[in-house]
Formats: C-alpha cells, structure tokens, sequence
C-alpha cells in the first residue's frame, strides 16, 4: 500500500492530527478574543466607577415632612450665622470704641495732671506775692496802713489784716473809722464760721 493510502485511511493518524490543530487554533482565536472582550469590560467597568460612586454619594431626596424640618433648620441656622457675624462686628466695634476711650482718658489724665501742676504753680506764685504784700503792709507806718486799707473793699482789708501780726493788725484797726473797722472785724470772725467742728 502507498504511503499515501495509509494517511485516508479511516484507522489513519492524520486526521486527528489536523483535527487537533484546528481545535487548538479555534481554542486560541476564542481564548485571544475572551481575554480582550473580557479586558474591555474591565475597562468600561473601572471608567463607569467614579460616576457610580458619585451617583451613589447623593443622597435621596428626603420625605416632605422631614424636607420641611430640614429647610427651617437650614434658616435658622443661616439666621443665626448671620446674627453672629453682626455680634461679631459690634464686639470688634466696641473695642475701637473702648480703645478710643481708654485713649482720651489718658489724654485727660495727662491734661489734669498738667494743670493741676500749673495751678499749684500759681497758688505758690500768689501766696508768695501774698505774704510779701502782707509784710510790706506790717512794715509800713500804722497810720499810712489805715489810710490805705480805708480805700481797700472790707473783705480784701479782712484777708491781709488777717495774715498781719496781730499787734501790727491791731495798729492799723486803731487807725480807721469805727464802722470800717467793725465791719473787718466781722469778716474776720466770721470766715471760719462754717468750717467743720470735727
């Protein structure tokens, strides 16, 4: 028999052989388009994701009786955000306003105190010309003080008889008219009068 024969024989090898090549390229081609079919969706399934994920994340919509609760909350909520920013302000107004106090008080303070540093100044100054008036009056001659204190308003004689010596006072009442003289005198037991006993 030729060799030919025996590959078309029905007993032959052959033919499972190619059989078993075809079987092993249609697996292949098969297994091939799977594997990429299967890559694909793959693919489309990881591209769909976020957007599931984000479709997922919003919530749903609340019932009506709770979306009513929930729109009152969200008012009074923005109300009160709104109340607080306007305390906010008036508190950050009321420190420039406390600041600016606190500044003119100082100011003042400063202003006092330079004037109550002018006026004892000016206390020192007038007693000292006081006393040195009140000494030439003591050194002058009793009757030419009496002459003098006769043209002077009672209670300015008062104030300066009053500082004098009570012997050089004395001399110069001797030298006035009798009324002057009693109306000083007055003055001068009368202005410590209303002082404090105790």
């Amino acid at each position: 028999m030729s060799r030919k024969a025996s590959f078309l024989r029905p007993g032959g090898t052959v033919l499972p052989i190619i059989a078993g090549l075809f079987l092993a390229s249609g697996l292949i081609r098969f297994g091939g388009g799977t594997a990429q079919a299967l890559t694909d969706e793959i693919r489309g399934l990881a591209a769909k994701a976020p957007e599931t994920q984000i479709a997922t994340a919003e919530p749903c919509p609340p019932p009506p009786d709770i979306a009513a609760v929930l729109a009152a909350l969200q008012a009074r909520e923005a109300e009160i955000d709104a109340r607080e920013a306007r305390l906010d302000e008036r508190a950050a107004t009321l420190d420039i306003a406390r600041d600016e106090i606190a500044r003119q008080i100082e100011a003042l303070e400063a202003a006092q105190a330079g004037l109550q540093s002018t006026l004892s100044i000016a206390d020192q100054a007038a007693e000292t010309d006081i006393a040195r008036l009140t000494a030439v009056y003591e050194s002058m001659k009793p009757d030419e003080a009496a002459t003098l204190f006769a043209e002077m308003a009672p209670e300015f004689a008062a104030g300066f008889l009053g500082r004098m010596r009570p012997e050089a006072a004395a001399a110069v009442m001797a030298g006035l008219d009798p009324p002057l003289a009693y109306s000083i005198s007055v003055i001068l037991a009368g202005r410590n009068a209303r002082a404090p006993r105790e």
